[in-house]
């Protein structure tokens, strides 16, 4: 072989091998003043950061209107995360004999002006989400949850809480009696742990 060849065949080798070494060359990221800014938290994230910390639990549970309710205790575990944007509740309980987890995330979404959850539970096998307000005078937060039952039936729930003060709230749900109307048969005091 020639000199000349061999020298055209390495600088054709070398463009190849040095194409694929910049190719394989990993990318720069870019700038970070290219980089959007996060969301930093506003005044509704207020109430988020006012549910932080642990809570003592009174459940009380009724089947039907005018029957008296089933009474267990109960613990909820509330931590923000992502800067204040986003409030982690973990719940743990007792029901009927068999013990009850729960597990929800809550925000503020400025898009819709509304408050959003999710929420899943060791009685259920599906996600359960929520769109809600809260009052500007009486601060009685009001929400709406879509989601299935214990039989896998998709309901559509009223939950309202109410701050009797800093460190006790009281939690309601309404949902469907024997009737087919709605009663308020899920009530969870509050009482945060000192």
């Amino acid at each position: 072989m020639s000199r000349t060849r061999t020298l055209v065949l390495l600088s054709i080798a070398g463009l190849i091998l040095g194409g694929i070494a910049r190719a394989e060359e990993p990318k720069k990221p870019a700038s970070p003043a290219a980089a959007p800014a996060p969301p930093k938290p506003g005044p509704e994230h207020e109430h988020l950061k006012k549910a932080a910390g642990v809570w003592d639990a009174t459940v009380e549970m009724s089947e039907a209107p005018g029957k008296p309710p089933a009474v267990s205790k109960g613990t909820e575990t509330n931590t923000l995360m992502a800067g204040g944007l986003w409030l982690v509740s973990d719940f743990k309980s007792t029901f009927a004999g068999q013990p009850f987890e729960g597990h929800g995330v809550s925000g503020y979404d400025p898009a819709k002006k509304k408050f959003v959850g999710t929420w899943v539970d060791s009685w259920t096998t599906g996600l359960g989400t929520s769109e809600g307000t809260i009052d500007p005078v009486t601060k009685k937060e009001t929400a709406w949850m879509e989601g299935p039952d214990q039989t896998g039936k998709v309901t559509r729930t009223k939950m309202e809480v109410e701050w009797k003060d800093d460190d006790t709230r009281v939690f309601t749900m309404w949902g469907p009696g024997p009737d087919g109307k709605a009663f308020p048969g899920l009530k969870i005091t509050y009482k945060r742990r000192k």
